[in-house]
């Protein structure tokens, strides 16, 4: 790894910390080619601090450290791209990121929809919402919605209409969406449980 650390004239170059798991942004921090080195021996993220003006290994008094995953470099050889596998909360303030934010896995349009979902049956406004009214009905009707959408999936798979095939699978990924959180697991839990077959 060819890293420019002359290209500031200061020796360093900027560290960005990412979750290797959720791909959270958790920190930035810079490294000198001592903190650099230091971190690929330890496997623990090491910065050079500008304000202590000394090399600091993250979580060296609070414990939370980053457990070095990989690296990589960006195309101009100035930048690093750290993945790592925290120990506790990045942040100094207590935070999991140093944005305030929460360093949870993301899916996308899918955890929005999940989200949603949770909105509007915690609203229970059967009236307005197809989810709430689904709800109301019991886990038994949630269930069979998602069975009678597998099945409809089923026959569009078996016909040359990708346009009615994709339509119904979007039904059949909402509808169980719905199911999942009627029997309280989320796309997290089912990640889990994949995760641990993939062992």
């Amino acid at each position: 790894m060819n890293i420019d650390f002359n290209k500031n004239n200061d020796g360093l170059v900027p560290a960005i910390i990412q979750d290797a798991t959720t791909k959270n942004v958790l920190m930035l921090g810079y490294m000198n080619e001592e903190a650099f080195a230091k971190t690929q021996e330890t496997k623990l993220v090491t910065f050079f601090s500008r304000t202590k003006n000394r090399l600091w290994t993250k979580g060296e008094e609070s414990g939370n450290v980053l457990n070095l995953v990989d690296i990589k470099l960006d195309c101009d050889n100035d930048t690093l791209l750290i993945f790592v596998n925290p120990k506790g909360p990045t942040c100094h303030t207590g935070t999991d990121t140093c944005w305030n934010g929460e360093n949870n896995q993301n899916y996308g349009f899918f955890s929005t929809l999940e989200g949603v979902i949770a909105e509007r049956v915690a609203n229970k406004d059967t009236k307005k919402s197809y989810v709430a009214s689904l709800f109301a009905k019991g886990i038994n009707k949630v269930a069979q919605k998602v069975g009678e959408e597998a099945v409809e999936t089923v026959i569009e798979a078996m016909d040359n209409n990708d346009e009615l095939f994709l339509y119904e699978s979007a039904d059949l990924l909402f509808h169980y969406l719905m199911l999942l959180q009627a029997k309280g697991f989320t796309l997290k839990d089912i990640e889990a449980e994949l995760k641990g077959r993939h062992k």
